[in-house]
């Protein structure tokens, strides 16, 4: 097994967030890019006003990386439309993943059925170009109850609308490591809450992400069954090394 496959190197800060400019932002993003295509990751993860750059970079390399981004990122509660047409766009830059924010508060105020059609109608958009399309549940935000809930109504939606052989590219995927938690409690990935995901997504493929900052964990969290690791670490994952990344 190469764990390679499994990792999606992962950076979304923008300029702010990252306390430095536009410029070294773009700069930082490419060094990821450089290193993902140097270390033969599965895919790099960036936000979609670097998709383009992405695209132009790993084609001059003849690489094989796979480029991600998110949608509605990261609090999800932008209308359909709005969700749709960012896909849209990042389709067109060049994007092969999309990483969808469920709007997890609608759901939690029991807005299911703007849930559900959010769900169908991007996951479709996604399929329609082959494209792989990942819905975020940010689990932090949500108590087991509705955990189990929400990775059941993804995977009731597209069992109802989708060929099962498109059921291997849409994913349930834990977290968008930008929520806010309190009391220190992790905002990532946790082996409760991935275990939750797992039993009841199946057979949709799940995404750990965050939190997952050495080998081991990321070993534990593909022995649990994940499909896919979202991390800032991943070449210090791929080397068997020490991490102090936030994500």
């Amino acid at each position: 097994m190469d764990i390679r496959n499994y990792l999606d190197s992962t950076y979304l800060k923008t300029a702010e967030q990252a306390g430095v400019s536009e410029t070294e932002n773009r700069k930082i993003v490419a060094d990821y890019v450089a290193e993902a295509i140097r270390e033969k990751f599965k895919l790099i993860m960036i936000r979609p006003d670097m998709v383009a750059m992405a695209r132009t970079m790993i084609a001059e390399n003849n690489s094989a990386v796979t480029i991600g981004t998110v949608i509605d990122f990261p609090n999800g509660n932008g209308t359909l439309e709005e969700k749709l047409q960012e896909a849209e766009q990042a389709i067109q830059d060049g994007a092969d993943d999309l990483d969808f924010v469920v709007d997890y508060e609608a759901f939690k105020r029991g807005e299911t059925d703007k849930v559900k059609k959010d769900v169908l109608e991007c996951t479709r958009l996604g399929l329609s170009y082959n494209k792989i399309v990942k819905w975020i549940i940010e689990i932090a935000a949500l108590n087991d109850h509705q955990i189990v809930q929400l990775s059941a109504l993804i995977k009731n939606v597209v069992i109802a609308n989708f060929k099962e052989n498109q059921y291997e590219s849409v994913f349930v995927k834990s977290s968008t490591g930008f929520y806010k938690t309190e009391d220190g409690k992790p905002n990532g990935a946790t082996v409760p809450g991935i275990k939750l995901m797992l039993e009841n997504s199946f057979p949709l493929p799940v995404k750990a992400a965050g939190g997952v900052r050495t080998r081991n964990e990321a070993l534990e969290m593909i022995q649990l069954g994940v499909k896919r690791i979202g991390t800032s670490s991943a070449k210090a994952i791929a080397h068997g090394e020490n991490s102090n990344s936030e994500y």
